[in-house]
This record gives C-alpha cells, structure tokens and sequence, in this order.
C-alpha cells in the first residue's frame, strides 16, 4: 500500500500546464452557468463536457485507465458527474464534493467568472483524479470526486464505507482555511396591500409602502430579541449572528403623486445553525399574525399617516410567504476529516484560521443529518468571492492540490 509520503511524491504537484488549459475552456462556459431563473438557467453539461474530455481517456470506458465514471442527469442539460478511482479495500471510500467569461492571465492571477468559486474548484478537482489514473497508486480507500449541478454549481470529495462517506470535504468557500460552520438561508418576501389614492389626498390612503417599513421594523425588532447572538458563534469564529432584513422592493407602478395600493418587500434570515429554521418560519409568520391582528397599533408616520379607515371599513394587511428554505451547518471539531484537514492546511498552507461565516452551502447539511462528517474548504479568494472582476491564484489552487493529496495520505496512514 502506498504510504503517506510516497503518495504525496506520486501525486507531485498541481501541473500548471495541465491545469489552465482545463480551466480556460471551463471559464469559456462561464455564461451559460449563471443562475438567475426564469432568465437564466445553468447548463452544467457544458462543463461537464471538458472534465469528460479531461477524464474519459483514463477511465474503465474507453479501456486507458482505472476511473470509473458515471455522468448522472435527472434534468436536460443539468447533469451531476462521479469520478472514483478504486481503492483495494470494498467499501472504504474518500470522497470530494464541490458545487468574465474567457480566462486571462496576469502573472499568478487567473481572471475570470468562476476562477475562485466554483469552476476553480472543478478544474482542481478534475486534475487531482487525472494524476491519480495515470500514477496509479495502490491506495485502499476508493477516491470519489463528485462535480454537482446545483445553483452554485459545487463540487464534493469524500471519504466513507459502505455507502456512507466517513470523510467528505465540500470545496466550494475560500482563503485556504476550513470553513467550519455556514449559515442556514430563509428567503421570504412580504406582499402589503393598502389603498390606493391620490398623494394629495393622503388621509384617503393607506400607503402600503409606509406599512412595509413600519411591519418591517416591528418584525425585526421581535426577530432580534428571539434570536440572539448565540455563544456558540463565538466558538466557531462567526463573523456576524443570524440576521433578517429586506433586500428587494417592488410595486406594481404609478405615477409620483399617486399612493400606490400594494407592493412587496423581499429578504432572506441568514441563521447560524445553532438555530432551527423550521422554529424561525414559525416565528415570522407569528409577527405577521399579530400585525395583521392589531394593526391599528402598528406606529404609523405623521399626522395622516394610518394603516385603518374606519369610515370605508378597510384594514392594511400583510401576506408573509417563503421560498425554498436551507440549513446552515456547524462541521465536527472533533472528527477525523476535520483534524486531518487542520493537519494538511497548517503543513502546506503554513498557517490554520478556521472561519465560519453565514453565507449559504446547499446539500452538505442534508450529507451531515445522513451520517457523512461533511468538511468545507476552498481555494479561491474571499475578496473577489462573486466579484466584477473575479480571479484566483495558481499557488493558492496549487497549495489545494497539495492538501487533498495529503488528505488522502493521511487517511491511507
């Protein structure tokens, strides 16, 4: 069996050569990945196509390696790809998972949509298994590398037995550091009904703008006081609590001097996962409930301002509905994945920092509540994280390569 430090000479070091060619022809698809539906739809396919290009002649298909590969679609053009590369021990898996538009370089820097996010991570990925089928070490866990569809379009590597990942390290965040909790994300939108009138005729309106910012206020207020700051943030290295706010205002249009009769506040509760989701969506809609209730005590703003005209029997009222909610999740100090991580971070990476933030990560909570010790790191930069002007390090990416490799060492040891 290969020991940890033949197999970190076997795998040397993330080949530049290799390595921006693949990633200039997944940048190149870059455009056609962007999520942002009914416009925008990701084909995921059409990344898929060049780590296939990358991977295929040294997978069991075609007869030139040991991959076995298994492209997976439940939706056109959308699909999830499996890469494993076999290990002699049945059922002992480690597995990596990881959810502008033309690559150009600048000395270290790799510019380009998705270089430190997600497209980043595939395309290191992709040569991590590639040096695994051409150096063929004798490795007894099996090596899964599984590139998602997602709207983050991520990437996952793990570990584990039977169909169980024992160790699985979701590569989709950044800086080098494990990302040991990610915030739980609760997308709301609050619709406001009033009445519609002339401006100069306030006091013959109930202004559903006003209404949104007072029940906002009010709702947040309540939110603060039921969710605070918990001290287990502290312990995981949280930059910021849990938090609601609106990020989004519509209305149906008008003109200026017109009152409008309706609009709609959107926003998301980011929540630590020391939280449950399911006890803040109850919570919201009970602000809600009691607004609606007692509306006529809601604070109103001047002396016509009212969210209740008696006379015409009509009452303001607020609808609260949510879109798809998703879990944060709090990584395992203490497992095995976690400390052979800190291990391979503070050897290549020279220093460890575990941060925890609440931005969102799909499936790995669901992967943990499974049984799987789900670990998150990245290799992009924080600082151009969905930036304008997006771009990575080749030395950062490569220091990744370096540590899944000794990752993989440390748990053949």
């Amino acid at each position: 069996m290969a020991t940890a430090t033949n197999l970190l000479q076997t795998l040397g070091n993330l080949e530049k050569d290799s390595f921006i060619p693949l990633l200039s022809n997944l940048i190149g698809e870059s455009r056609h990945v962007q999520n942002n539906p009914p416009e925008l739809i990701p084909e995921e396919d059409r990344v898929v196509k060049h780590v296939l290009n990358s991977l295929s002649p040294l997978s069991t298909a075609t007869g030139g390696g040991p991959l076995i590969i298994n492209h997976v679609t439940y939706f056109p053009g959308r699909g999830n790809l499996i890469v494993e590369y076999p290990g002699t021990v049945p059922g002992k898996i480690l597995s990596f998972d990881f959810d502008p538009f033309t690559l150009s370089i600048d000395g270290d820097k790799l510019r380009g949509r998705g270089t430190t996010d997600c497209l980043g991570h595939v395309a290191l990925v992709t040569e991590l298994m590639k040096k695994l089928a051409q150096t063929k070490p004798n490795l007894k866990s099996t090596v899964v590398a599984v590139f998602i569809a997602n709207e983050e379009n991520s990437a996952i590597t793990g570990v584990g037995v039977d169909a169980l990942v024992q160790d699985g390290f979701w590569i989709d965040t950044a800086d080098k550091q494990p990302c040991v909790g990610t915030g739980g994300m609760i997308p709301w939108k609050l619709h406001v009904t009033g009445k519609l009138f002339h401006s100069g005729l306030a006091h013959k309106a109930i202004n559903p703008l006003e209404l949104a910012m007072d029940a906002i206020k009010e709702i947040q207020l309540k939110f603060y006081k039921d969710f605070p700051p918990h001290p287990q943030e502290e312990v995981y290295g949280f930059a910021t609590p849990s938090t609601m706010k609106p990020t989004q205002w519509s209305y149906p249009g008008g003109g200026i001097n017109q009152i409008p009769g309706e609009c709609t506040i959107s926003g998301d509760v980011r929540l630590t996962p020391f939280y449950n989701v399911k006890d803040v969506i109850k919570k919201l809609q009970e602000y809600v409930d009691d607004i609606n209730e007692n509306i006529q005590k809601l604070e109103t703003r001047g002396p016509v301002s009212k969210y209740v005209l008696s006379d015409e029997n009509l009452r303001g009222s607020l609808t609260l509905t949510f879109d798809e909610a998703m879990s944060g999740v709090a990584c395992d100090l203490n497992s095995k994945g976690f400390k052979v991580l800190c291990k391979a971070t503070e050897e290549i990476v020279g220093s460890l920092k575990p941060f925890s933030i609440t931005g969102s990560l799909p499936l790995i909570r669901e992967l943990q509540d499974e049984g799987f010790d789900v670990q998150s790191v990245g290799y992009g930069l924080m600082a151009t994280y969905h930036a304008q002007n997006e771009y990575c390090l080749f030395t950062d990416m490569s220091q990744g390569y370096r540590v899944f490799a000794s990752i993989i060492a440390q748990l053949e040891d």
